[in-house]
């Protein structure tokens, strides 16, 4: 079984994503252990760049702030390395198709897969062309995670079929944030996905209060946060660990008794 899929063996996975070099490496490397000790199942690594479409202002503002700091990608690649001295906690790279293309796609692939990453999330790869990346995905081991839109009816039987780790469900049309409400039938969305392939489901985009992660827990094996714990790495920045560990608990918390 890969690392991935892991990460919902114990109940309800809670998954919180961190924009990699903000505000600096090394806070984010604390971050990885804080989210750990504050009961995350799995860390979304976001490797920054400069044009990041499926994003909201909040991470696009941190990606710029990561960027303007001088993180790279082969520094990034540093940071997993030491993090990985103490801790096996899964973990997926969310990033874009130019990313690993500038890196060189194999390249990228095998020293993810050697720094001991499980897998990869593109946002901005649509399913007809994931193949470029699936194929060196599993040759190095790694799980190349699929996105599923509310849009995708049709198609969300087609890319489940496919989909491997986990499939990412898209909470609401557009870019990431927090939303006051999800109006999106998830519960559909995931029955539709586990018709096709038993595979675990997890709610992502707007996601930001413990009583919504519990309502798209209810209805999926996990909840992913990004905008709301990037949020408060830009108002604390440097200080900012002791106020995520304490979010993301609350959040796994309100998803533990699901």
């Amino acid at each position: 079984m890969s690392n991935v899929k892991k990460a919902f063996e114990n109940g309800k996975a809670f998954i919180p994503f961190i924009t990699c070099g903000d505000p600096s490496l090394e806070v984010t490397e604390q971050l990885v252990y804080a989210a750990e000790e504050a009961g995350a199942d799995l860390i979304e690594l976001g490797i920054p760049f400069s044009d990041p479409t499926a994003e909201g202002v909040v991470i696009q503002a941190a990606n710029i702030r990561a960027l303007s700091g001088g993180v790279t990608t082969d520094k990034i690649f540093d940071m997993v390395r030491k993090i990985r001295k103490n801790t096996q906690i899964p973990l997926v790279f969310m990033t874009y198709a130019n990313v690993v293309y500038s890196y060189g796609t194999d390249r990228f692939l095998q020293t993810a897969a050697e720094i001991g990453m499980d897998g990869l999330i593109l946002p901005d790869v649509p399913f007809e062309e994931k193949a470029e990346f699936d194929e060196p995905c599993k040759k190095y081991g790694l799980d190349l995670i699929s996105l599923i839109a509310p849009t995708s009816h049709e198609r969300i039987s087609m890319i489940a079929k496919e989909a491997n780790g986990f499939v990412y469900c898209v909470s609401s049309l557009g870019v990431t944030g927090v939303r006051k409400e999800i109006t999106t039938d998830i519960g559909a969305m995931v029955k539709l996905v586990k018709e096709a392939k038993d595979i675990p489901c997890a709610i992502g985009f707007g996601i930001s209060t413990p009583d919504q992660a519990a309502k798209m827990a209810a209805v999926s094996d996990g909840a992913i946060v990004g905008s709301a714990i990037v949020k408060l790495c830009g108002q604390y920045g440097e200080e900012c660990v002791p106020y995520v560990k304490e979010y993301i608990k609350s959040m796994k918390d309100a998803i533990r008794t699901i």
